[in-house]
């Protein structure tokens, strides 16, 4: 008779652990690339309880392509001073612009024309991309500061 429980046990053991699943998971591998050993039977999870299914995992939607940056603008601002001294930056009409700008003191950017701003914390760059999709001159300038940091032409 203990054959017969055993081997009844290990039928319903046997029948859990299967239960649900739609296809076979590829097994574990070791950090050598190495197939892990078999999940012993002592950690399966009674019914009930809050464990997770073994086929749940975590889910995550595809990446989307990060635009390329056709124009990269870095500033400094120390004791008033800009770096590189301000003056014209030309780009196509269309193109995707970042501005960095590390701020010795606390301030905003302005870019005007395209009505965008920017916190500047003092001593951290702080960056804004922005799509220039109208043509014209525009200032790029602090608040605080009232400094221009250059001008953006846009063609």
């Amino acid at each position: 008779m203990p054959a017969v429980r055993s081997t009844v046990a290990a039928a319903c053991l046997l029948a859990f652990l299967t239960a649900g699943c739609d296809s076979p998971s590829p097994s574990p591998s070791t950090a050598a690339g190495t197939p892990a050993p078999a999940a012993s039977t002592s950690t399966a999870t009674a019914p009930g309880t809050d464990a997770p299914s073994p086929t749940a995992g975590p889910t995550s939607a595809p990446a989307s392509p990060v635009p390329t940056v056709d124009k990269e603008v870095v500033v400094t601002v120390a004791k008033r001073k800009v770096t590189p001294p301000t003056g014209r930056v030309e780009v196509a009409k269309g193109s995707l612009v970042r501005i960095t700008v590390t701020s010795d003191v606390a301030d905003e950017l302005h870019v005007h024309g395209y009505d965008k701003t920017l916190t500047l914390p003092a001593g951290a760059p702080a960056s804004i991309e922005l799509r220039v999709d109208r043509t014209g001159l525009f200032e790029v300038e602090t608040h605080a500061s009232h400094l221009v940091l250059f001008q953006l032409v846009v063609r």
